[in-house]
């Protein structure tokens, strides 16, 4: 009976984290089935992401400091987008006013996203690192996965090797978190795994309901290649050591101040 309360405990924390994910697949969704007046639609969910975002720093359900990370988020998103948009890899058919060189600028937001469900979690879940990698492997480690992204298209794909590195550095980290007031932990590779594949079955969702469309899904919708799971992984990682990097020194400068204070 405790294990199905923990359990429920969990799901609850998890649905709380996913508010800003949830509100952008129902937008997609409705926006997808009723037409929408005055603006198209890429121009709406530009609104609606922008009014979610200030509702949730209002509420309170998002801090300032979590603001600027999922800001950071959507710049390197949207970064990424017009870099992916200009190759081909995948495009966004329908018209706005809101799109730059073929990218609509609602589009970050689905990268700040995740950013927003990881600092959600990590509160609300009181998320502590154990043997966490120094500072000087984790930035040159996150910074050549992200560029991998680009330089794959002109030069070989290292993601395998990357991944490897990831494996062998992280072979010792692990992710605590409590739920209902007891701790548990798992291995960080497991994490960034079951987070990588759940953000491939939405990357499903958000397809069918044309969030963007990839070039073997332009006469009909189509499940997005398995192999894809591999890029989400990556892009988790990334996402992932950024708001733990940043985690970290936020903690690191409050301890100091708190220290200071003492010796005052």
């Amino acid at each position: 009976m405790r294990s199905l309360k923990q359990l429920f405990r969990f799901g609850w924390e998890q649905a709380l984290s996913c508010v800003f994910p949830v509100v952008i697949f129902a937008s997609l969704a409705l926006t997808n089935v009723i037409p929408m007046p005055f603006l198209p639609r890429y121009d709406w969910l530009l609104i609606i992401c922008l009014l979610m975002q200030w509702v949730m720093v209002r509420s309170g359900l998002e801090t300032k400091d979590e603001l600027k990370v999922i800001t950071m988020f959507h710049i390197i998103g949207l970064a990424l987008e017009l870099f992916k948009v200009h190759m081909g890899s995948w495009a966004y058919p329908e018209e706005g006013y809101s799109k730059v060189f073929g990218v609509p600028l609602y589009s970050g937001f689905m990268y700040a996203s995740v950013a927003s469900y990881l600092c959600q979690a990590w509160r609300r879940l009181k998320v502590d690192l154990i043997n966490w990698p120094p500072f000087l492997t984790v930035v040159p480690l996150a910074a050549a996965i992200y560029l991998n992204f680009f330089t794959h298209h002109y030069w070989i794909d290292i993601r395998w090797w990357l991944s490897g590195l990831v494996i062998i550095m992280f072979w010792k980290s692990w992710v605590r978190y409590e739920v209902g007031g007891k701790a548990y932990r798992m291995p960080i590779s497991l994490s960034f795994v079951l987070i990588g594949f759940f953000i491939w079955v939405a990357e499903n969702i958000a397809t069918f309901f044309g969030a963007w469309e990839y070039p073997n899904q332009a006469e009909a919708w189509s499940l997005v290649h398995l192999g894809k799971v591999s890029s989400w992984l990556l892009l988790v990682i990334v996402s992932f050591l950024i708001v733990a990097t940043l985690k970290q020194v936020k903690g690191k400068n409050s301890a100091e101040q708190a220290i200071g204070l003492k010796l005052q």
